[in-house]
């Protein structure tokens, strides 16, 4: 199969490295998702994000015609964090400002990521 830079392809976890993550797409194609394009959040583990022999959908950002070695990327498939059902903003309906607003809302921010 051809591909194309910005095709969104299927494909499994064959190895993880504290710098990314292997994943094989075919039997001609294989591809790497750098940790840089692992998510738009920070990435202290690169296992917190993918399994060993999962199947993960990533985008194409780059091809090497001369091996069929793919760069690949997982955040550009994952919708961003702004854009997620549950993003909370700081001062959602707070009036003070500052740590303490912090401190206050934090275990109500971790009670509702528990349930859901």
């Amino acid at each position: 199969m051809n591909y194309r830079i910005g095709q969104v392809v299927q494909g499994t976890v064959t190895g993880i490295k504290p710098y990314g993550a292997f994943v094989k797409i075919d039997d001609r194609y294989d591809g790497m998702i750098h940790i840089s394009e692992i998510s738009s959040d920070f990435v202290s583990d690169v296992h917190y994000f993918v399994k060993l022999g999962e199947k993960i959908v990533v985008k194409i950002i780059d091809i090497n015609p001369h091996n069929n070695h793919l760069t690949l990327s997982l955040k550009a498939v994952l919708p961003s964090r702004r854009n997620r059902k549950n993003y909370y903003r700081i001062n959602s309906g707070v009036k003070d400002t500052g740590f303490a607003v912090l401190e206050k809302e934090l275990r109500n921010w971790i009670e509702k990521e528990k349930n859901q």
